[in-house]
């Protein structure tokens, strides 16, 4: 008889439900891990409402996920059974230009955990061979809670987002989106010297959950003239850096007046697809030399990067897993998402 395991399966639009599955198996190249614990992401919740044109269902889904390896297949170098581990979760090939340059996220053939392979919101996940061989499984030092471990990966998406605003000592960085990444850019943006840090949203509820963080100041943009309290925070220049976290076209489009001559603008957050043309200000960009960068996704250095910070405590990884359900309580998780109770839900097997 086949062994199986329970796991949550995406099996189209508002039909993502936890059920029986066989246990996966253990190739030449392959990692099993025992899995004990996942994050629920933003991206898991879209793809409930509203379908993933990536997602060939039914598929395990799942990307924010830690556990200790169990098998290890022939050929899969350098990992024990006991490890623990967590993955930069979007496999490259290791081959292409941009994974020449080091930029795999950026990879002409990504495969991402959860989409493309079976995800890790379930008991059991195994790791492809292409995953192993490019160095995509990070292993976290011991005593570091299953929970917080799961947040290495989004948390390695804002390190490459820090990264590529070029955020330095003493800045004043201003994140547009309490959200949970909008909370995660900021916490990073203090790893990476800033001096002060901003937090803007609209949703008085978002702002509650932020308080938590001491950042410099919470402002609710609904409210508040934005440009108007980032010029009385900065003594009229501007943030050095602006980190747009709204998944919306509104704030995106401001950045560029909220930003000092030559600043930098970071598009974090994703627009739909059908609905991503923004209105910029030339002239703003143009005489004042601003650069606009987007930031997706990480690599295995900016995992790396992430697990460290995690380890040595210098993150509220605490604060930031506001719930912990199993893997049946999906369907909460959505709905406690939906009502913005949260910041990171983790589902424990």
């Amino acid at each position: 008889m086949t062994a199986t395991m329970q796991a949550v399966v995406y099996h189209g639009p508002r039909d993502v439900r936890a059920g029986r599955e066989p246990v996966p198996g253990c190739g030449p190249g392959e990692v099993r891990v025992r899995v004990d614990a996942c994050a629920v992401c933003g991206t898991d919740l879209k793809t409930y409402l509203h379908g993933n044109p990536r997602i060939r269902p039914p598929m395990i889904i799942g990307h924010e996920f830690t556990g200790l390896v169990g098998d290890v297949g022939e050929g899969a170098d350098g990992l024990a059974p006991g490890d623990r581990v967590v993955m930069a979760t979007s496999i490259a090939c290791g081959r292409c230009r941009y994974c020449a340059a080091g930029w795999t996220n950026l990879c002409t053939d990504l495969t991402p955990m959860g989409f493309a392979y079976p995800g890790g919101m379930a008991e059991f996940v195994t790791i492809p061979a292409r995953a192993v061989a490019g160095g995509h499984v990070v292993r976290v030092p011991e005593g570091v809670p299953a929970a917080h471990a799961a947040l290495a990966e989004p948390l390695s998406c804002t390190v490459n987002a820090c990264e590529n605003a070029g955020i330095g000592a003493g800045d004043v960085v201003l994140v547009v989106g309490a959200g949970p990444m909008g909370i995660m850019n900021g916490c990073m943006a203090r790893q990476f010297g800033a001096g002060r840090v901003l937090l803007a949203e609209i949703h008085p509820d978002r702002l509650r959950l932020a308080e938590a963080f001491g950042f410099d100041r919470l402002i609710n943009s609904a409210e508040d003239d934005l440009a108007a309290v980032v010029r009385d925070e900065t003594s009229g220049l501007g943030a050095d850096v602006v980190i747009v976290a709204a998944p919306a076209a509104e704030p995106q489009q401001q950045a560029v007046h909220l930003v000092r001559k030559r600043g930098t603008v970071c598009l974090f957050a994703s627009l739909p697809k059908d609905a991503s043309t923004l209105r910029l200000d030339s002239r703003a960009i143009h005489y004042g030399e601003l650069r606009v960068v987007g930031s997706s996704d990480s690599t295995p250095r900016h995992v790396e990067r992430a697990v460290a910070l995690i380890a040595g405590g210098a993150l509220p990884a605490d604060q930031l897993v506001t719930h912990t359900l199993a893997l049946d309580g999906i369907g909460e998780a959505y709905q406690r998402m939906q009502r913005g109770e949260t910041l990171r839900v983790v589902l424990k097997p």
